[in-house]
């Protein structure tokens, strides 16, 4: 059970909000009775939601919102002309300490660019990415960044992979996990020059990250390495793919079982075994992205989410509140960065 502390939601961000948002929060209500939401949003499309869920009601504060940022609305315009949209006082709520983090399933690049604007980037970063857990043979993985970042410098990838690392201890509990760069293949000499550069950083000694080295596209299912990093570009395609894979061979599964009677049967006889397997896959279980990098909490929920995708995501914000994750992120860029005299200084990668 967490600790007591309030987390600020855009209510109107999502093609099923606000109706799947506050079905979500309903979804934790016993979870986490410690936990408060702030909702940003229209009141007068939220006060009749909530009068279904009448235990839910105490444990929430609406901020009145009347200005939504779309789903097709440039991330500089929203930046310039969304100050008092339901996701920027979201996370303003973050910035003045009302909250201790945003979640919202809104615009994914309105949100980095006013998020990064609000919160800032914590100390040693340059560029905040897109985190999340994937489902593998082995267990689970995290892959960043997933869009924020099209283009990457190898310093930017060095600090995906920092980042990364953290997160793989502090959410997968592991004590030393493994970092590898995605690439077009395993050899030294193949991909882009900065994938080459910041491979060559990470096999310093003094990092203190296991670095494997270059890693393929298969390697992602089978769960090769704990942390997988890439550009956003490689990142994003990669993800998305693989959910599409997923989507395709449940419905192959599907048309195969009513080929025949005989068919029929079998699906009938292995319906739970494929249940276990639907919802080991199910992208709902993995909502919930974090924007690794900000000084402050924030996590990005699919924007074509329901209610139970949105509760993961709201779940995973108070797993990283709860763990310290950015906490982790700053002593460990502190530790790799600061120079031999200990001043605080970031040394040159």
């Amino acid at each position: 059970m967490s600790t007591g502390f309030t987390l600020s939601i855009d209510a109107m961000g999502g093609d099923a909000a606000p109706k799947m948002v506050i079905a979500g929060l309903n979804r934790l209500r016993d979870a986490f009775p410690n936990v408060r939401f702030l909702l940003f949003g229209r009141a007068k499309e939220i006060e009749p939601l909530l009068g279904r869920y009448q235990r839910l009601r105490s444990s929430i504060e609406i901020r009145d919102t009347w200005e939504v940022i779309g789903s097709g609305d440039k991330p500089s315009q929203a930046l310039r002309t969304g100050q008092n949209s339901s996701m920027r006082r979201a996370i303003d709520a973050v910035a003045n300490g009302e909250a201790a983090g945003v979640i919202s399933a809104g615009n994914t690049g309105a949100l980095m660019v006013m998020a990064k604007f609000v919160l800032k980037t914590l100390p040693g970063v340059d560029r905040p990415a897109i985190a999340t857990l994937i489902p593998t043979r082995v267990g689970q993985s995290v892959i960043l960044d997933l869009g924020a970042n099209v283009e990457c410098s190898c310093d930017n990838l060095v600090q995906f992979a920092v980042m990364g690392e953290v997160f793989a201890r502090k959410v997968l509990r592991l004590e030393k996990p493994s970092v590898g760069l995605l690439n077009i293949g395993e050899e030294d000499l193949k991909g882009k020059e900065s994938i080459k550069k910041a491979a060559a950083i990470l096999q310093d000694s003094k990092l203190a990250i296991r670095f494997h080295g270059f890693v393929e596209g298969n390697d992602i299912a089978e769960g090769t390495v704990d942390v997988f990093v890439a550009d956003g570009f490689s990142g994003n395609i990669a993800l998305k793919t693989a959910e599409g894979t997923a989507r395709l061979y449940s419905h192959f599964l599907r048309e195969a079982f009513r080929q025949s009677i005989m068919a029929r049967l079998g699906g009938l006889l292995a319906a739970r075994a494929l249940k276990r397997m639907r919802d080991k896959v199910d992208p709902r279980r993995y909502d919930g992205a974090m924007l690794l990098g900000l000084n402050g909490i924030c996590v990005k929920s699919h924007g074509g989410t329901d209610s139970i995708g949105f509760s993961n995501a709201v779940r995973t914000a108070i797993g990283l509140i709860s763990d310290h994750v950015n906490e982790g992120i700053r002593n460990d860029f502190i530790c790799l960065y600061a120079d031999k005299n200990g001043n605080g200084k970031r040394a040159a990668l």
